[in-house]
């Protein structure tokens, strides 16, 4: 089994998007009008032909079956995003910190860590280094933002703090903020270069919450099955589930130990996240670049398919939207694709609207033919092909 989260790939906004502030928004809407957009292979799997998509060219032969999925968490973040594909609702939306954390959150960090705080605010990523970079190599105190995520991210340069340092006190932060200030991931934000041009380096780690329940990862690793993760989801899953974790340096890396696990035997799943969609491009408002990596992915993706043996499933699917063509820059509350495709799984099959991510964490259960239930219903029997 190859789940593929492409992370923040929304195909339009949800009907609770108003609450989020995101009506309108429509990652694939936006993405599609730039001239480096090309998916013949995603347009093959039926992804135009999913409801409620009206960009693109349908396909009228669709290679395997197709949904939209609606997420049920209160939530538009990755944490909450993936959680729920593995088959964990959300009720609850995780903090968030519009004003900055409280004093007595970074009074405790300060004193565990010995260091001064910079910033405290709501900040983009590139340019927190550029207002408060210099400070911070200067003094050594670290640059703590946040961003309408659920997170806490610390940025240090890493030759005034070892990645090492840096990491420990993420661990900090993570045992500090639970409960009330449980925040899905700490964040650390190395960066590197001389003032006026810092540049943030692939040294990046999460620090996630634990899953409050077990995911359709911690089901298949107490059944025998391999568990192999692929870019930040072993972070996502705060290690829970996974037997084996490769870590990537961006998509390009990503869709290589992709190819890798490919050629492995293993009885179980490999879950990849493509990470720059979202980091690179939609919190960038990137429509170009967000527009080449679809175009990248697609391509690798023909090669995928063909290279896939007869018992092999693929499902393809997000975690939130991001669109680089909506206003702002934070993640948007869109339904997300849900293509699949192997021998097994009929052709032509449409799914309609899912009412939950957690559909697909089902559905992975029942093809292992594992009698135990996580939040979602399972589609497989509408898929499958009558052998």
């Amino acid at each position: 089994m190859f789940l593929v989260v492409l992370d923040s790939f929304g195909i339009g906004y949800e009907p609770d998007a108003a609450d989020f502030g995101d009506g309108g928004s429509n990652t694939l809407a936006s993405v599609i009008k730039s001239e480096f957009y090309h998916t013949p292979n995603m347009k093959k799997l039926g992804f135009f032909n999913i409801d409620g998509v009206e960009v693109g060219e349908k396909e009228k032969n669709v290679a395997g079956a197709y949904g939209r999925m609606r997420e049920k968490s209160r939530g538009k973040d990755t944490t909450v995003g993936h959680w729920e594909i593995a088959g964990v609702v959300s009720e609850k939306p995780l903090p968030t910190y519009p004003d900055g954390f409280p004093k007595e959150v970074l009074d405790k960090f300060s004193a565990q860590t010995g260091r001064k705080i910079l910033c405290n605010k709501p900040y983009s990523g590139t340019e927190v280094i550029k207002d408060y970079g210099k400070e911070q190599v200067e003094t050594g105190a670290l640059i703590v933002y946040t961003s309408a995520d659920s997170v806490f991210q610390i940025a240090a340069h890493e030759d005034v703090v070892p990645l090492e340092e840096l990491y420990n006190y993420c661990r900090i932060a993570r045992k500090i903020l639970v409960g009330e200030h449980g925040v899905g991931r700490v964040i650390a934000r190395p960066f590197i270069g001389e003032y006026p041009n810092y540049v943030r380096t692939a040294n990046r780690h999460d620090f996630s919450l634990t899953p409050p329940k077990d995911t359709m990862l911690d089901v298949l690793d107490k059944n025998g099955f391999d568990t192999i993760s692929i870019g930040k989801i072993y972070d996502i899953f705060a290690g829970r589930g996974i037997k084996k974790s490769i870590s990537t340096k961006g998509n390009t890396d990503g869709i290589g130990r992709w190819f890798e696990e490919q050629k492995e035997d293993f009885n179980g799943i490999c879950f990849l996240n493509l990470v720059d969609f979202d980091m690179l491009y939609g919190h960038r408002n990137n429509v170009d670049g967000y527009a080449k990596a679809a175009t990248e992915f697609d391509e690798a993706l023909g090669k995928f398919m063909s290279q896939m043996r007869s018992e092999d499933i693929l499902i393809i699917t997000a975690d939130h939207g991001c669109d680089p063509g909506f206003k702002g820059t934070d993640h948007t509350r869109e339904y997300t694709p849900m293509l699949m495709y192997g021998k097994d799984v009929k052709s032509g099959v449409n799914l309609g609207t899912r009412l939950c991510f957690g559909d697909i964490g089902q559905t992975i259960l029942d093809i292992f033919g594992i009698d135990e239930n996580v939040q979602g219903e399972s589609f497989w029997n509408e898929v499958k092909q009558e052998k």
